[in-house]
């Protein structure tokens, strides 16, 4: 293996080590405690002086990437025009003092450095706007963002060398690093680079190769991918990308604005590609350089947050497409003695993106608003709203009809049709068997004592062997439906009441620990193709449901328990307690006690 990081290099006090260039040529490394630490790369004057340049041509090279490190004689900003603005000699050394290691001369301004005493007492700034993190100091004096500019490429340099005097054009290859170095910089080494770089380094190692391969922060997908099958054309065993300014906060960073920029320019752009108009900060400009150039009111964090939010509302703004062909399932209950259909209809992925509500029996005028209701979550569902918080907003809505459920296995009490279909679709697609009265292991055999394998009735046998066809509904199981798998409680009949084979019957005898059991006679469907679809048992052994149920109906006597369901949670829980009743599930009382 061959690891030949940045971190590493920076340990061993090396400006690159191997196959690994330097990030930038001034780069500024995150702190974890906060703050940012200023690396310089310190190659830069021994190349020069390789490449025959002399002692004060390496000086003014060195001066324009680096800068001179104090404001005196800087344009613009400087000693002169601070004291004018009321800064004492004390005010201007502490600001001097930390310019060493600034990523900009703003940076070097503010509370902390200056003190808050003379911040408000002097230049009259308020509580309100020194604890805003956005509060820069230097516009707020009247300082213009040309001045700031001139200033900043003074003390804290260009931290490239493009543009530098005296350096000829043909030397600038030898400088090139991963990134785009400073504001100004345009060159770098291009992913390209890096990919047959490592290549050549590969077939002499037997494992991978630790090294960041970076691109800029107008990287597309496609160049992602062009990156991905260079490697693989060329045997690497395993590579890293990372986009420039793909992250708010990042360990390295070659000036303060790149990840702003590169924010701000994809927004622009892909606001463009759509129609739109281009972002701005404080000007109306429809460039994007000049929309990131802009000063005024907002700062390089504001800059980032709008962006940054502009992509969120665009993303979370796209539809996300339900497929043509979608599995679901169908429910079938009654909320207080009314019939209600629920059907649902999934993405690929299995998670939930529509629903369709049927009532049986209602007027037009409530049936047209559970439809139009069905429509609107659905929408909310394709446009990224997470089901937990349509779960969170109508469960326990209580309106008519409601009360007893009939034909579900789990949920035996609903405070309304709303109430139901969200408990149903909780404990479907969510897990949620919190918001269901009867939990999946309550009813299964072995929980108050074995079933009896002694059946209630014989069941005809089935003597036609020459059965052909396909059992329906039976030929779409290979796609079956995440919400219908998800374990419910066992019928009433037992587990032979489940199609052996469904994804319902896999899921609770996998749990169970034992195989489907299949009787020596069983109807065998066929398609056109002349393949088994499935195969059913034709004579199922039926357990002692009855035994089962009275089972439960004694232990339910026995810890007192009076059969009516709580107000609060629905459970049919309640326990006399004096003269009124308390719920063992959630602890509500009927109000006495």
């Amino acid at each position: 293996v061959l690891a030949p990081t940045g971190t590493i290099g920076l340990i061993m006090d090396c400006d690159t080590t191997g196959i690994e260039p330097d990030f930038a040529l001034v780069k500024f490394k995150k702190l974890s405690g906060g703050g940012y630490f200023k690396i310089i790369n310190n190659s830069v004057p021994p190349a020069l002086l390789n490449l025959g340049y002399s002692e004060g041509q390496i000086k003014e090279i060195i001066d324009y990437a680096l800068g001179h490190k104090t404001l005196k004689g800087a344009p613009g900003i400087n000693h002169e025009s601070l004291k004018a603005k009321g800064f004492g000699d004390e005010q201007i050394a502490a600001v001097e003092a930390g310019l060493e290691n600034a990523f900009e001369i703003g940076f070097a301004f503010n509370k902390w450095t200056l003190g808050e005493e003379f911040l408000k007492g002097k230049l009259g700034f308020t509580d309100e706007q020194l604890d805003d993190w956005t509060f820069q100091i230097l516009p707020a004096l009247g300082f213009s963002k040309a001045e700031v500019d001139a200033a900043n490429l003074y003390v804290c340099g260009s931290m490239t060398v493009e543009g530098a005097p005296h350096l000829k054009t043909e030397h600038l290859p030898i400088f090139d690093c991963a990134n785009k170095c400073g504001r100004t910089g345009t060159r770098y080494i291009s992913a390209e680079g890096h990919i047959r770089q490592m290549a050549a380094a590969q077939p002499f190692l037997s494992g991978a190769i630790s090294k960041t391969i970076n691109l800029p922060g107008d990287a597309t997908v496609k160049n992602v991918n062009d990156a991905y099958w260079l490697s693989w054309s060329l045997g690497l065993k395993a590579n890293a990308l990372y986009r420039d300014g793909s992250k708010l906060s990042q360990p390295l960073n070659a000036s303060s604005d790149d990840s702003a920029a590169a924010i701000l320019e994809a927004s622009w752009e892909e606001e463009t590609n759509d129609g739109g108009q281009s972002p701005t900060v404080a000007n109306d400009s429809s460039e994007p350089s000049k929309a990131i150039d802009s000063y005024g009111a907002q700062s390089s964090a504001a800059a980032i947050e709008d962006a940054a939010t502009k992509l969120v509302y665009r993303y979370i703004s796209k539809r996300r497409v339900m497929p043509a062909r979608r599995r679901g399932y169908t429910q079938k209950a009654r909320v207080g003695g009314n019939k209600v259909y629920l059907h649902t209809g999934e993405f690929e992925d299995g998670t939930l993106g529509e629903i369709f509500v049927d009532m049986h029996k209602e007027g037009a005028g409530f049936r047209s608003l559970m439809n139009c209701f069905a429509i609107a979550v659905s929408l909310g569902l394709q446009y990224g709203v997470p089901l937990e918080e349509f779960a969170e907003a109508f469960v326990f809505t209580r309106f008519e009809p409601n009360g007893m459920v009939q034909d579900h296995e789990n949920i035996k009490m609903a405070t309304s049709v709303i109430d139901y279909i969200f408990r149903e679709l909780s404990m479907s697609y969510l897990g949620r068997y919190d918001l269901v009265q009867v939990k999946p292991d309550d009813l299964r055999s072995g929980t108050v004592g074995q079933a009896s394998d002694t059946p209630d009735f014989d069941a005809e046998e089935v003597e036609d062997d020459d059965f052909q066809g396909h059992v329906p509904g039976r030929a779409m199981d290979t796609h079956s439906s995440v919400g219908f798998s998800t374990e419910q409680a066992p019928l009433p009949f037992g587990d032979h009441a489940l199609a052996t084979g469904s994804p319902t019957d896999t899921l609770v005898r996998s749990q169970e620990g034992k195989a489907p059991q299949y009787d020596e006679r069983f109807v065998k469907g066929h398609g056109s193709n002349g393949k088994a679809l499935m195969e059913v048992p034709v004579k199922p052994k039926l357990n002692g449901a009855h035994a089962v149920v009275g089972e439960k109906i004694r232990q339910a006597r026995l810890k007192g328990y009076e059969g009516d369901p709580c107000s609060n949670c629905g459970a049919f829980t309640l326990v006399r307690n004096g003269v009124c009743l308390k719920c063992d599930s959630c602890g509500e009382t009927t109000g006495c006690s």
